[in-house]
């Protein structure tokens, strides 16, 4: 497994949207993030300058994405 990097809320919204996730709203420093595709999942992104690694995690395990395709889609 490969190490999470250091990314920001902006940097994984931009890897999401890659691979099919839209914007479906914001309030505030959260993003809400929906897949265009059946089943619409939803996942919530925070605007911050580092994610938290935990987070990322979470993230990560909700769209079904590894620590390796994120570093892929991000740069």
């Amino acid at each position: 497994m490969v190490k999470l990097p250091v990314v920001s809320g902006r940097d994984v919204v931009r890897a999401l949207e890659k691979i099919g996730y839209v914007l479906d709203r914001q309030r505030g420093s959260h993003i809400v993030m929906r897949h265009s595709d059946p089943p619409f999942r939803r996942v919530t992104i925070p605007d911050h300058k580092e994610v938290a690694k935990g987070t990322l995690r979470a993230i990560l395990r909700q769209t079904g994405l590894s620590s390796e395709n994120l570093a892929d889609l991000s740069w």
